[in-house]
């Protein structure tokens, strides 16, 4: 009797989703279910907090409750993978098409990237933050929101670093690029994956304030995942844009400040920008450059074999 058995690199830490491709109803269950792990962290933190002192569930709390989040997603993901693995096709979450470049200069150029795009995206978040906060209503509702997160990752540096420059890259990339763009890029036409991919980037932050921002980088992200299918790169993304946003909070002078306008004077910003803009194009253009092996872009499929 012949038996299918799955290609796995053991060195590769998403393996086992590979064979679940979701298309948009997959999407709004893997909503669903962050959803219900977002309620499933609450609990469990909720219940730690009748054991735990308050102090220590407000330093590290999130850095549990945060993984929960995710949870219910990849076990659903993992386990029809591994079904669909008996029949299907996979597509690789995590691969390396560099085109003409050198690996580390695909770091550099993603590093570039990173900056480029906090500073280009500087000016429509501001203007996103005062027309969401024009009213008394929405900005007390913003005030309340700021100080919430400012609650959940008010702990030590190293804490409020390992979960948003590290959790969240590894499991929003994991989530937003890794299952819904590849999943939406073999389901329609690359622009339109690229755009829901980064609508529902955004749509997870569940506030209006972030929601432009994300979407923006989300744009980008997913372009360099369409263009090199690189989790790496874009957890890399990730890394430096929230990276750079919590050491730019430990400076006293800057923690009450939201924007890279009201870091300077104006002049100084204006050439700031437009270099920015001019970097952002330049970034780009490199990966541009790379070919695309496949229409849904460089994401390789898995094989299954027969033994």
């Amino acid at each position: 009797m012949q038996l299918f058995a799955r290609k796995v690199n053991n060195y590769d830490l998403y393996a086992n989703h590979a064979w679940y491709v979701p298309g948009v109803k997959g999407m709004f269950v893997l909503l669903g279910l962050f959803l219900v792990g977002s309620l499933l962290g609450g609990l469990v933190i909720g219940i730690c907090g009748a054991f735990v002192p308050r102090e220590i569930i407000q330093d590290y709390g999130e850095l549990v409750m945060y993984p929960l989040s995710f949870l219910p997603a990849m076990v659903y993901a993992a386990q029809k993978s591994q079904r669909n693995s008996l029949f299907e096709t996979g597509y690789k979450l995590n691969n390396s098409h560099w085109g003409p470049f050198k690996g580390w200069q695909m770091v550099l150029i993603t590093v570039a990237l990173s900056f480029a795009t906090m500073v280009s995206a500087d000016l429509p978040n501001y203007w996103n933050f005062k027309l969401t906060t024009a009213s008394p209503a929405m900005k007390s509702f913003y005030d309340m929101v700021t100080e919430l997160l400012r609650q959940m990752t008010g702990g030590p540096l190293w804490s409020s670093f390992l979960l948003t420059a590290v959790f969240a890259p590894i499991f929003e990339e994991w989530l937003c690029r890794g299952m819904v763009l590849r999943g939406l890029l073999t389901k329609m036409k690359p622009v339109w994956a690229i755009v829901v991919s980064a609508l529902f980037f955004a749509l997870i932050h569940l506030n209006p304030w972030q929601a432009l921002n994300a979407f923006i980088i989300g744009v980008v992200m997913g372009y360099v995942y369409y263009k090199t299918g690189s989790l790496w790169l874009t957890m890399l993304i990730h890394f430096v844009n929230n990276g750079t946003a919590v050491i730019l909070s430990q400076i006293p002078s800057l923690q009450e400040v939201d924007f890279w306008m009201d870091m300077m004077p104006r002049t100084t910003y204006g050439v700031l920008y437009v270099l920015g803009l001019v970097l952002l194009a330049a970034c780009l253009a490199a990966f541009r450059r790379i070919p695309l092996e496949q229409e849904r872009g460089n994401i390789d499929t898995v094989e299954l074999s027969v033994e």
